[in-house]
């Protein structure tokens, strides 16, 4: 039996290959809006769809790729800190668009990692999470997304644990504080590589201000990611949508609903957790029509 899955592939096909016959009309027919200039749909099932600013390949000011955004439909945008655009830029796009910022990516975690074994490098991690704490709060966020360490020669698994552990907890007290979530991301660092393990990460550090950003395309590599979600469960507060197709596949260049990943699965064990949130495309962007792509299959993933 054909699943959801191509039954959403099959149907989306079959909608672009319908073409009007005009071989019977005597005037041309009008020029047809192009898939940008169609009434932007909601984002189904209470969701909200954004993209990171870095996909906005849109000519302009921030207040220009916040219009667009706007203008297609999506919900909100997530930013990068720090070294960000300021408060008042952000405020200023925001107030002129209606386009919210909901959070915020730690901009220095892979080079400045909390996993570093130079105290010093550590602690120049820590002070790039604080500023980005403050940045998600000025721009009137709700998150920070951070890798919390990484595996390499020289770094242990348990010493990744024990010294990101230590620096997270030591920006808890200004998390708290504003009220921004401090939210670890699954990525391929060779650490919290299993959703056992990531749920035990989250529930050490004891903190209502730290979770998961779950990234669904990345655990394609160790697991499938329907698989993941009630191990999570309510640790899950963001989640970061791309897919991934194995070997001999694109892997990441994968099309969303054209890899590996069971959107229908997915969608299934988010209802079960009872997770109903932002969802932010992490994929390669581009102009206004390839903006209008991707939210266009992020309805279909989030109605699937």
């Amino acid at each position: 039996m054909p699943s959801r899955r191509h039954f959403l592939l099959q149907s989306a096909a079959m909608s672009a290959g319908v073409v009007s016959l005009s071989s019977c009309v005597t005037k041309a027919d009008p020029p047809q809006p192009s898939a940008s200039a169609k009434p932007a749909e909601a984002t189904p099932n209470g969701f909200k769809k954004a993209v990171k600013i870095g996909m906005v390949g849109v000519p302009g000011s921030l207040e220009d790729k916040f219009r667009v955004l706007k203008e297609l439909g999506y919900d909100g945008v997530e930013l990068n800190a720090p070294d960000g655009p300021s408060p008042d830029a952000v405020k200023a796009a925001i107030d002129a668009t209606g386009l919210p910022v909901h959070g915020v990516v730690d901009s220095k975690h892979w080079n400045l990692t909390l996993s570093d074994p130079d105290p010093e490098v550590r602690a120049q991690g820590l002070a790039a999470l604080t500023a980005a704490l403050q940045a998600s709060k000025d721009y009137g966020g709700t998150s920070v997304l951070l890798v919390p360490g990484k595996v390499k020669e020289g770094v242990s698994y348990d010493e990744c644990w024990q010294r990101s552990i230590a620096e997270i907890r030591k920006a808890l007290p200004l998390a708290e504080k504003l009220q921004i979530q401090i939210l670890l991301e699954n990525v391929w660092n060779d650490f919290l590589t299993d959703p056992q393990e990531t749920a035990r990460f989250i529930d050490e550090l004891d903190s209502e201000m730290v979770g998961a950003y779950f990234d669904v395309g990345n655990t394609v590599r160790y697991s499938p990611p329907h698989e993941w979600i009630p191990i999570l469960g309510k640790r899950i507060k963001k989640l970061d949508i791309k897919d991934f197709a194995k070997s001999p596949g694109p892997g990441f260049g994968a099309p969303l609903l054209e890899g590996d990943v069971d959107w229908p699965k997915v969608m299934d064990e988010l209802q079960k957790v009872g997770y109903v949130g932002w969802g932010t495309a992490e994929i390669s962007g581009g102009d206004r029509e390839r903006l209008a792509v991707i939210a266009d299959q992020m309805n279909k993933i989030f109605a699937s």
